[in-house]
């Protein structure tokens, strides 16, 4: 956390539901500690398209080797080896081409008899124990919530998950399934769509409209539509998200050499720094932080390299299309405190927020003005967390009178050395006080020159 953690990843491969209760408690406890917000993610399994287990653990293939991938066997060996996802049978046929191992494996399909895949092997290699499948191109018919996944979705509910991630999704239809199983379960958390099958590109739309935030999770996608495609894929996904007033989360392998390395290579250092011009809200570590050596040099690696890369946003020039139309009172403020921003010399500016939909509007502009999200609502400050260019901060107001909370709002960020007395800024906020979504006015003012409450 102190070297720049904004959202902790519970993976639910792994562990019993009481330990990740506990490591979210744990996050939400160091957190409180330092007086600082930090969000917890829940990232599903989703289906398990793996191979079962070798006798030996491991076996070694050559090229041209026949393999066979058996839905029925139970300990493999050199000629085969059994599947967790049986279904595998129904969704290949003759001329299908098999990725294993993240791809290091590749096989051809030269014939389905019954509960037997008989394959060719045209990439070999060590195959070792329950190593994942993918069809090249996509088309696997694995639903992508399982019945643990079901189950764990209510453990995200306990343990009050601020995001819930989707392993899988096909289509919008598995990111509503989702919606409604966790709302069922008294869950709150905004839903995250992890792009990791080739058919989900061609649902995007879909899945966007009913997701909250997609993570472009590069390393199932890399391996189905082919590692060259990824790139411009990624720019697509974070352009599409960001359009449409959603978050991105840009993942896999973004420091990989760090698991044993205590200095990132010069090609994740740019790769990182893409992701943030791209417009990425966030930039996830897997295994350098769950397994690797240098956690927190990991963490640090990455901070310093979005910190650099987004001065280079700053340089550009405001990308507000003033063409749009805002059908939303609170939509409009936003965006005419982010032009106001950008057209005076503006420090700050202030959202006073329930709901936190306004930060989120503002976010969705390149801006070098910095927005502060001040609300007195706990779940409101997490999810704060993961919005590009947001700083949530806890803000208990003392009256419903409007010109006092402004007050009590400026005073609280000249004590922490956001602004300075003489500085501009804007505030937003709404009228009633305290109400979800009611952001009706902007109000820009010089810090310093009201320093009596109204009425005293």
């Amino acid at each position: 956390m102190e070297a720049g953690v904004d959202v902790v990843r519970l993976n639910f491969s792994h562990g019993t539901p009481e330990e990740h209760i506990a490591r979210a408690e744990l996050v939400r406890q160091l957190a409180r500690e330092r007086h600082r917000p930090v969000g917890v993610l829940v990232d599903l399994q989703g289906p398990k398209i793996r191979i079962g287990k070798f006798a030996d653990g491991k076996i070694t293939l050559n090229r041209g080797d026949h393999f066979i991938l058996d839905a029925n066997c139970t300990l493999g060996d050199q000629q085969r080896v059994g599947l967790d996802y049986k279904e595998l049978v129904e969704d290949v046929s003759r001329g299908t081409t098999l990725l294993l191992d993240d791809g290091r494996i590749v096989m051809w399909v030269e014939e389905v008899s019954g509960n037997e895949i008989i394959c060719q092997v045209v990439n070999g290699g060590v195959l070792s124990n329950s190593k994942g499948i993918n069809r090249q191109g996509g088309g696997l018919s694995a639903a992508a919530l399982t019945d643990k996944d079901m189950e764990d979705i209510k453990t995200s509910a306990i343990l009050k998950a601020d995001y819930l991630a989707v392993s899988f999704p096909r289509d919008g239809g598995d990111m509503l399934l989702a919606r409604r199983l966790m709302q069922a379960a008294g869950g709150k958390s905004q839903l995250v769509a992890k792009i990791e099958r080739a058919e989900a590109i061609d649902a995007l739309e879909g899945i966007l409209a009913a997701s909250d935030a997609i993570m472009v999770a590069r390393g199932d996608l890399g391996v189905e539509v082919g590692d060259a495609a990824v790139p411009a894929l990624q720019k697509r996904m974070i352009r599409m998200a960001r359009m449409r007033n959603k978050l991105a989360i840009t993942a896999t392998q973004m420091m990989e050499s760090m698991i044993s390395s205590p200095i990132p290579t010069r090609a994740e250092v740019s790769d990182v720094a893409n992701a943030v011009i791209d417009g990425t809200d966030a930039v996830m570590l897997s295994a350098e932080t769950a397994a690797g050596m240098y956690p927190v040099e990991a963490i640090a690696a990455m901070d310093r390299v979005c910190l650099e890369a987004e001065k280079e946003n700053m340089t550009e020039a405001l990308n507000l299309d003033l063409s749009r139309e805002y059908t939303k009172i609170d939509q409009s403020i936003a965006m005419s405190a982010i032009f106001a921003a950008h057209h005076l010399d503006i420090k700050a500016i202030a959202a006073l927020t329930e709901s936190g939909s306004t930060a989120l509007w503002m976010s969705r502009v390149d801006s070098d003005v910095p927005i502060f999200a001040l609300t007195p609502v706990t779940e409101t400050r997490r999810r704060l967390t993961l919005y590009r260019g947001v700083y949530p901060i806890n803000f208990q107001s003392s009256t419903n009178d409007r010109d006092t909370i402004l007050i009590e709002a400026e005073q609280e960020l000249l004590r922490r050395g956001a602004v300075q007395e003489g500085d501009l800024m804007v505030f937003t906020i709404g009228e009633p006080i305290g109400k979800a979504g009611g952001t009706n006015t902007m109000k820009i003012i010089k810090v310093g020159e009201h320093t009596v409450a109204k009425g005293q």
